[in-house]
């Protein structure tokens, strides 16, 4: 079962990933979690630090290479695991980035996208623009402003993609979120009402 976990910065992507793969191993289950990074944080630290930023076309060409090699790689393994697979980003996140620079969707990520398998469920996390950004500038990694962050959520609604993701709510705590996230899966498996008793205690996953 293919999972994939969507958001802007600060949402709490990769905590929910591995919490989910956590809580499934502890139960017993086969889990994988697979990121798919982009390199946008390491290209935006080294930018500040020497006072160089890539014009946006040029960032997005490296960041789709990065994100698309990434992303074909994780798909491989995801077919060769026979348990639960939860993908941090995707291509959907390039092609809103795109959106939110203004850039066109073009043509080759659209591709890899109808060629890939298609994810049992995309999770979006849902969180506002204001406490995305206090939780960007508590862990101090990277820079987003707030208005990037207000852009890229709008940008992320607006790509034809988003019209099947999941929304799941993601200013709880990570516990609360951990539950939801849960549940949503169980939900996917069509399995919630015979294996979920104790939301985040257990992530089935079909056999």
């Amino acid at each position: 079962m293919l999972i994939v976990l969507t958001g802007i910065d600060g949402s709490g992507k990769t905590t929910a990933a591995r919490s989910v793969v956590a809580a499934a191993r502890s139960a017993g289950e086969d889990a994988l979690l697979l990121s798919n990074y982009a390199g946008r944080r390491r290209m935006s630290l080294l930018g500040a630090r020497f006072g160089v930023h890539l014009p946006p076309r040029l960032a997005d060409a490296v960041e789709t290479v990065v994100r698309s090699a990434n992303v074909l790689m994780s798909h491989a393994r995801a077919h060769r695991h026979p348990g639960l697979v939860i993908m941090d980003r995707h291509l959907y996140c390039q092609l809103a980035l795109r959106h939110a620079r203004q850039l066109p969707r073009g043509r080759v990520l659209p591709f890899i996208l109808e060629k890939l398998p298609e994810p049992d469920l995309v999770v979006h996390l849902v969180i506002t623009p204001e406490q995305a950004h206090q939780r960007v500038l508590a862990r101090g990694t990277d820079a987003e402003t707030l208005e990037e962050l207000d852009s890229f959520r709008a940008a992320y609604r607006a790509i034809p993609e988003y019209a099947q993701f999941t929304e799941l709510a993601a200013d709880g705590t990570p516990d609360e979120v951990l539950a939801k996230l849960t549940l949503a899966i169980a939900d996917a498996a069509g399995v919630r009402d015979a294996t979920v008793r104790d939301a985040g205690c257990k992530v089935a996953v079909p056999g």
